[in-house]
């Protein structure tokens, strides 16, 4: 198969991860910069470039997209998708999962633990919802936030609406969530692929820290899921449509809840800590989803 990775930076561990699986089963990989894309639009002709030259044969797209270029990571996918191309995510999916609050709504309309949240955009409202999730303390959280970046444990109902007013004055849309108490720091990261939950740890956060990622510190060990927790994983994945994803778990005394779902999660934390090769994994997933995926010039089923 001819696979085309979508990432700023090749030397990044995911990307390295997933390059080198699918070499090791013999598939032609290009790492290619998002940013690079042009899309031309066109009456039944979409094509993309890629560096100003036709972006050639390509059988399957990973997508790896920043956070940052949200908006156009997913008009190149979308053009992938236009094309016939398969992708392990598809645009929309990587879209509900990129909007915490679309999530939230999402996956609240489905028999999933999450914890209590509300949104609001007038300061004056902020001391009803903190009771709404039964605070103070209570989480605020930016919508945009990433790697625990935007996430603030409020105290007190004055400094809620502190925090609140701050992201508020630099146009940011924000959620008070409910604060789990019980969790203590800890939560689960699931990495779910296709029907699967392959490997899964626990993150600790630091003393005096209550974010658990890895990026902030925090320490992780490998762990096996109750049935629960798994169900809960596989049921937030496959609501949102995300064939790959990282599901993030925090367990309470009402079972296991769901705080975010991460439709590019790094491989690097969980493999280590697992000893799991997700990337072949997903290299595996994507071998069997090609052959079964149309192939609209010929109108039948691709051959991998």
């Amino acid at each position: 198969m001819h696979i085309v990775i979508l990432s700023r930076q090749e030397a990044l561990y995911s990307t390295r991860a997933l390059s080198a699986a699918a070499r090791e089963r013999g598939h032609e990989v290009r790492v290619l910069d998002t940013l690079q894309f042009d899309i031309r639009v066109s009456r039944r002709n979409p094509e993309l470039l890629y560096q100003g030259e036709p972006v050639g044969s390509v059988d399957a797209v990973i997508p790896r997209i920043g956070a940052s270029i949200t908006y156009f990571g997913l008009a190149v996918v979308r053009q992938f998708e236009m094309m016939g191309v398969y992708c392990l995510n598809e645009s929309q999916a990587i879209a509900r999962s990129r909007d915490k609050l679309r999530c939230l709504q999402l996956l609240s309309r489905h028999d999933i633990g999450l914890p209590p949240t509300v949104y609001t955009r007038q300061a004056e409202h902020v001391p009803d919802c903190i009771e709404q999730v039964e605070g103070p303390p209570v989480v605020v959280k930016l919508l945009q936030g990433t790697q625990g970046i935007g996430v603030v444990l409020a105290e007190s109902t004055m400094a809620a609406s502190s925090v609140i007013e701050a992201f508020h004055g630099l146009e940011q849309n924000i959620l008070i969530q409910k604060f789990i108490k019980e969790a203590n720091g800890s939560d689960i990261r699931a990495l779910v692929v296709g029907r699967k939950v392959v490997a899964a740890m626990r993150r600790q956060a630091v003393a005096g820290e209550f974010r658990s990622n890895i990026h902030r510190g925090g320490t992780a060990k490998k762990v096996r899921l109750p049935a629960e927790s798994r169900h809960t994983a596989l049921a937030a994945a496959r609501c949102l449509g995300l064939t790959v994803a990282g599901v993030d778990l925090i367990e309470s005394d009402e079972g296991p809840m769901v705080m975010e779902v991460n439709s590019s999660p790094g491989l690097e934390g969980i493999q280590k800590t697992t000893d799991v090769d997700v990337a072949a994994a997903i290299i595996e997933h994507i071998e069997r989803a090609v052959r079964l995926h149309p192939d609209p010039e010929k109108g039948e089923k691709q051959a991998s």
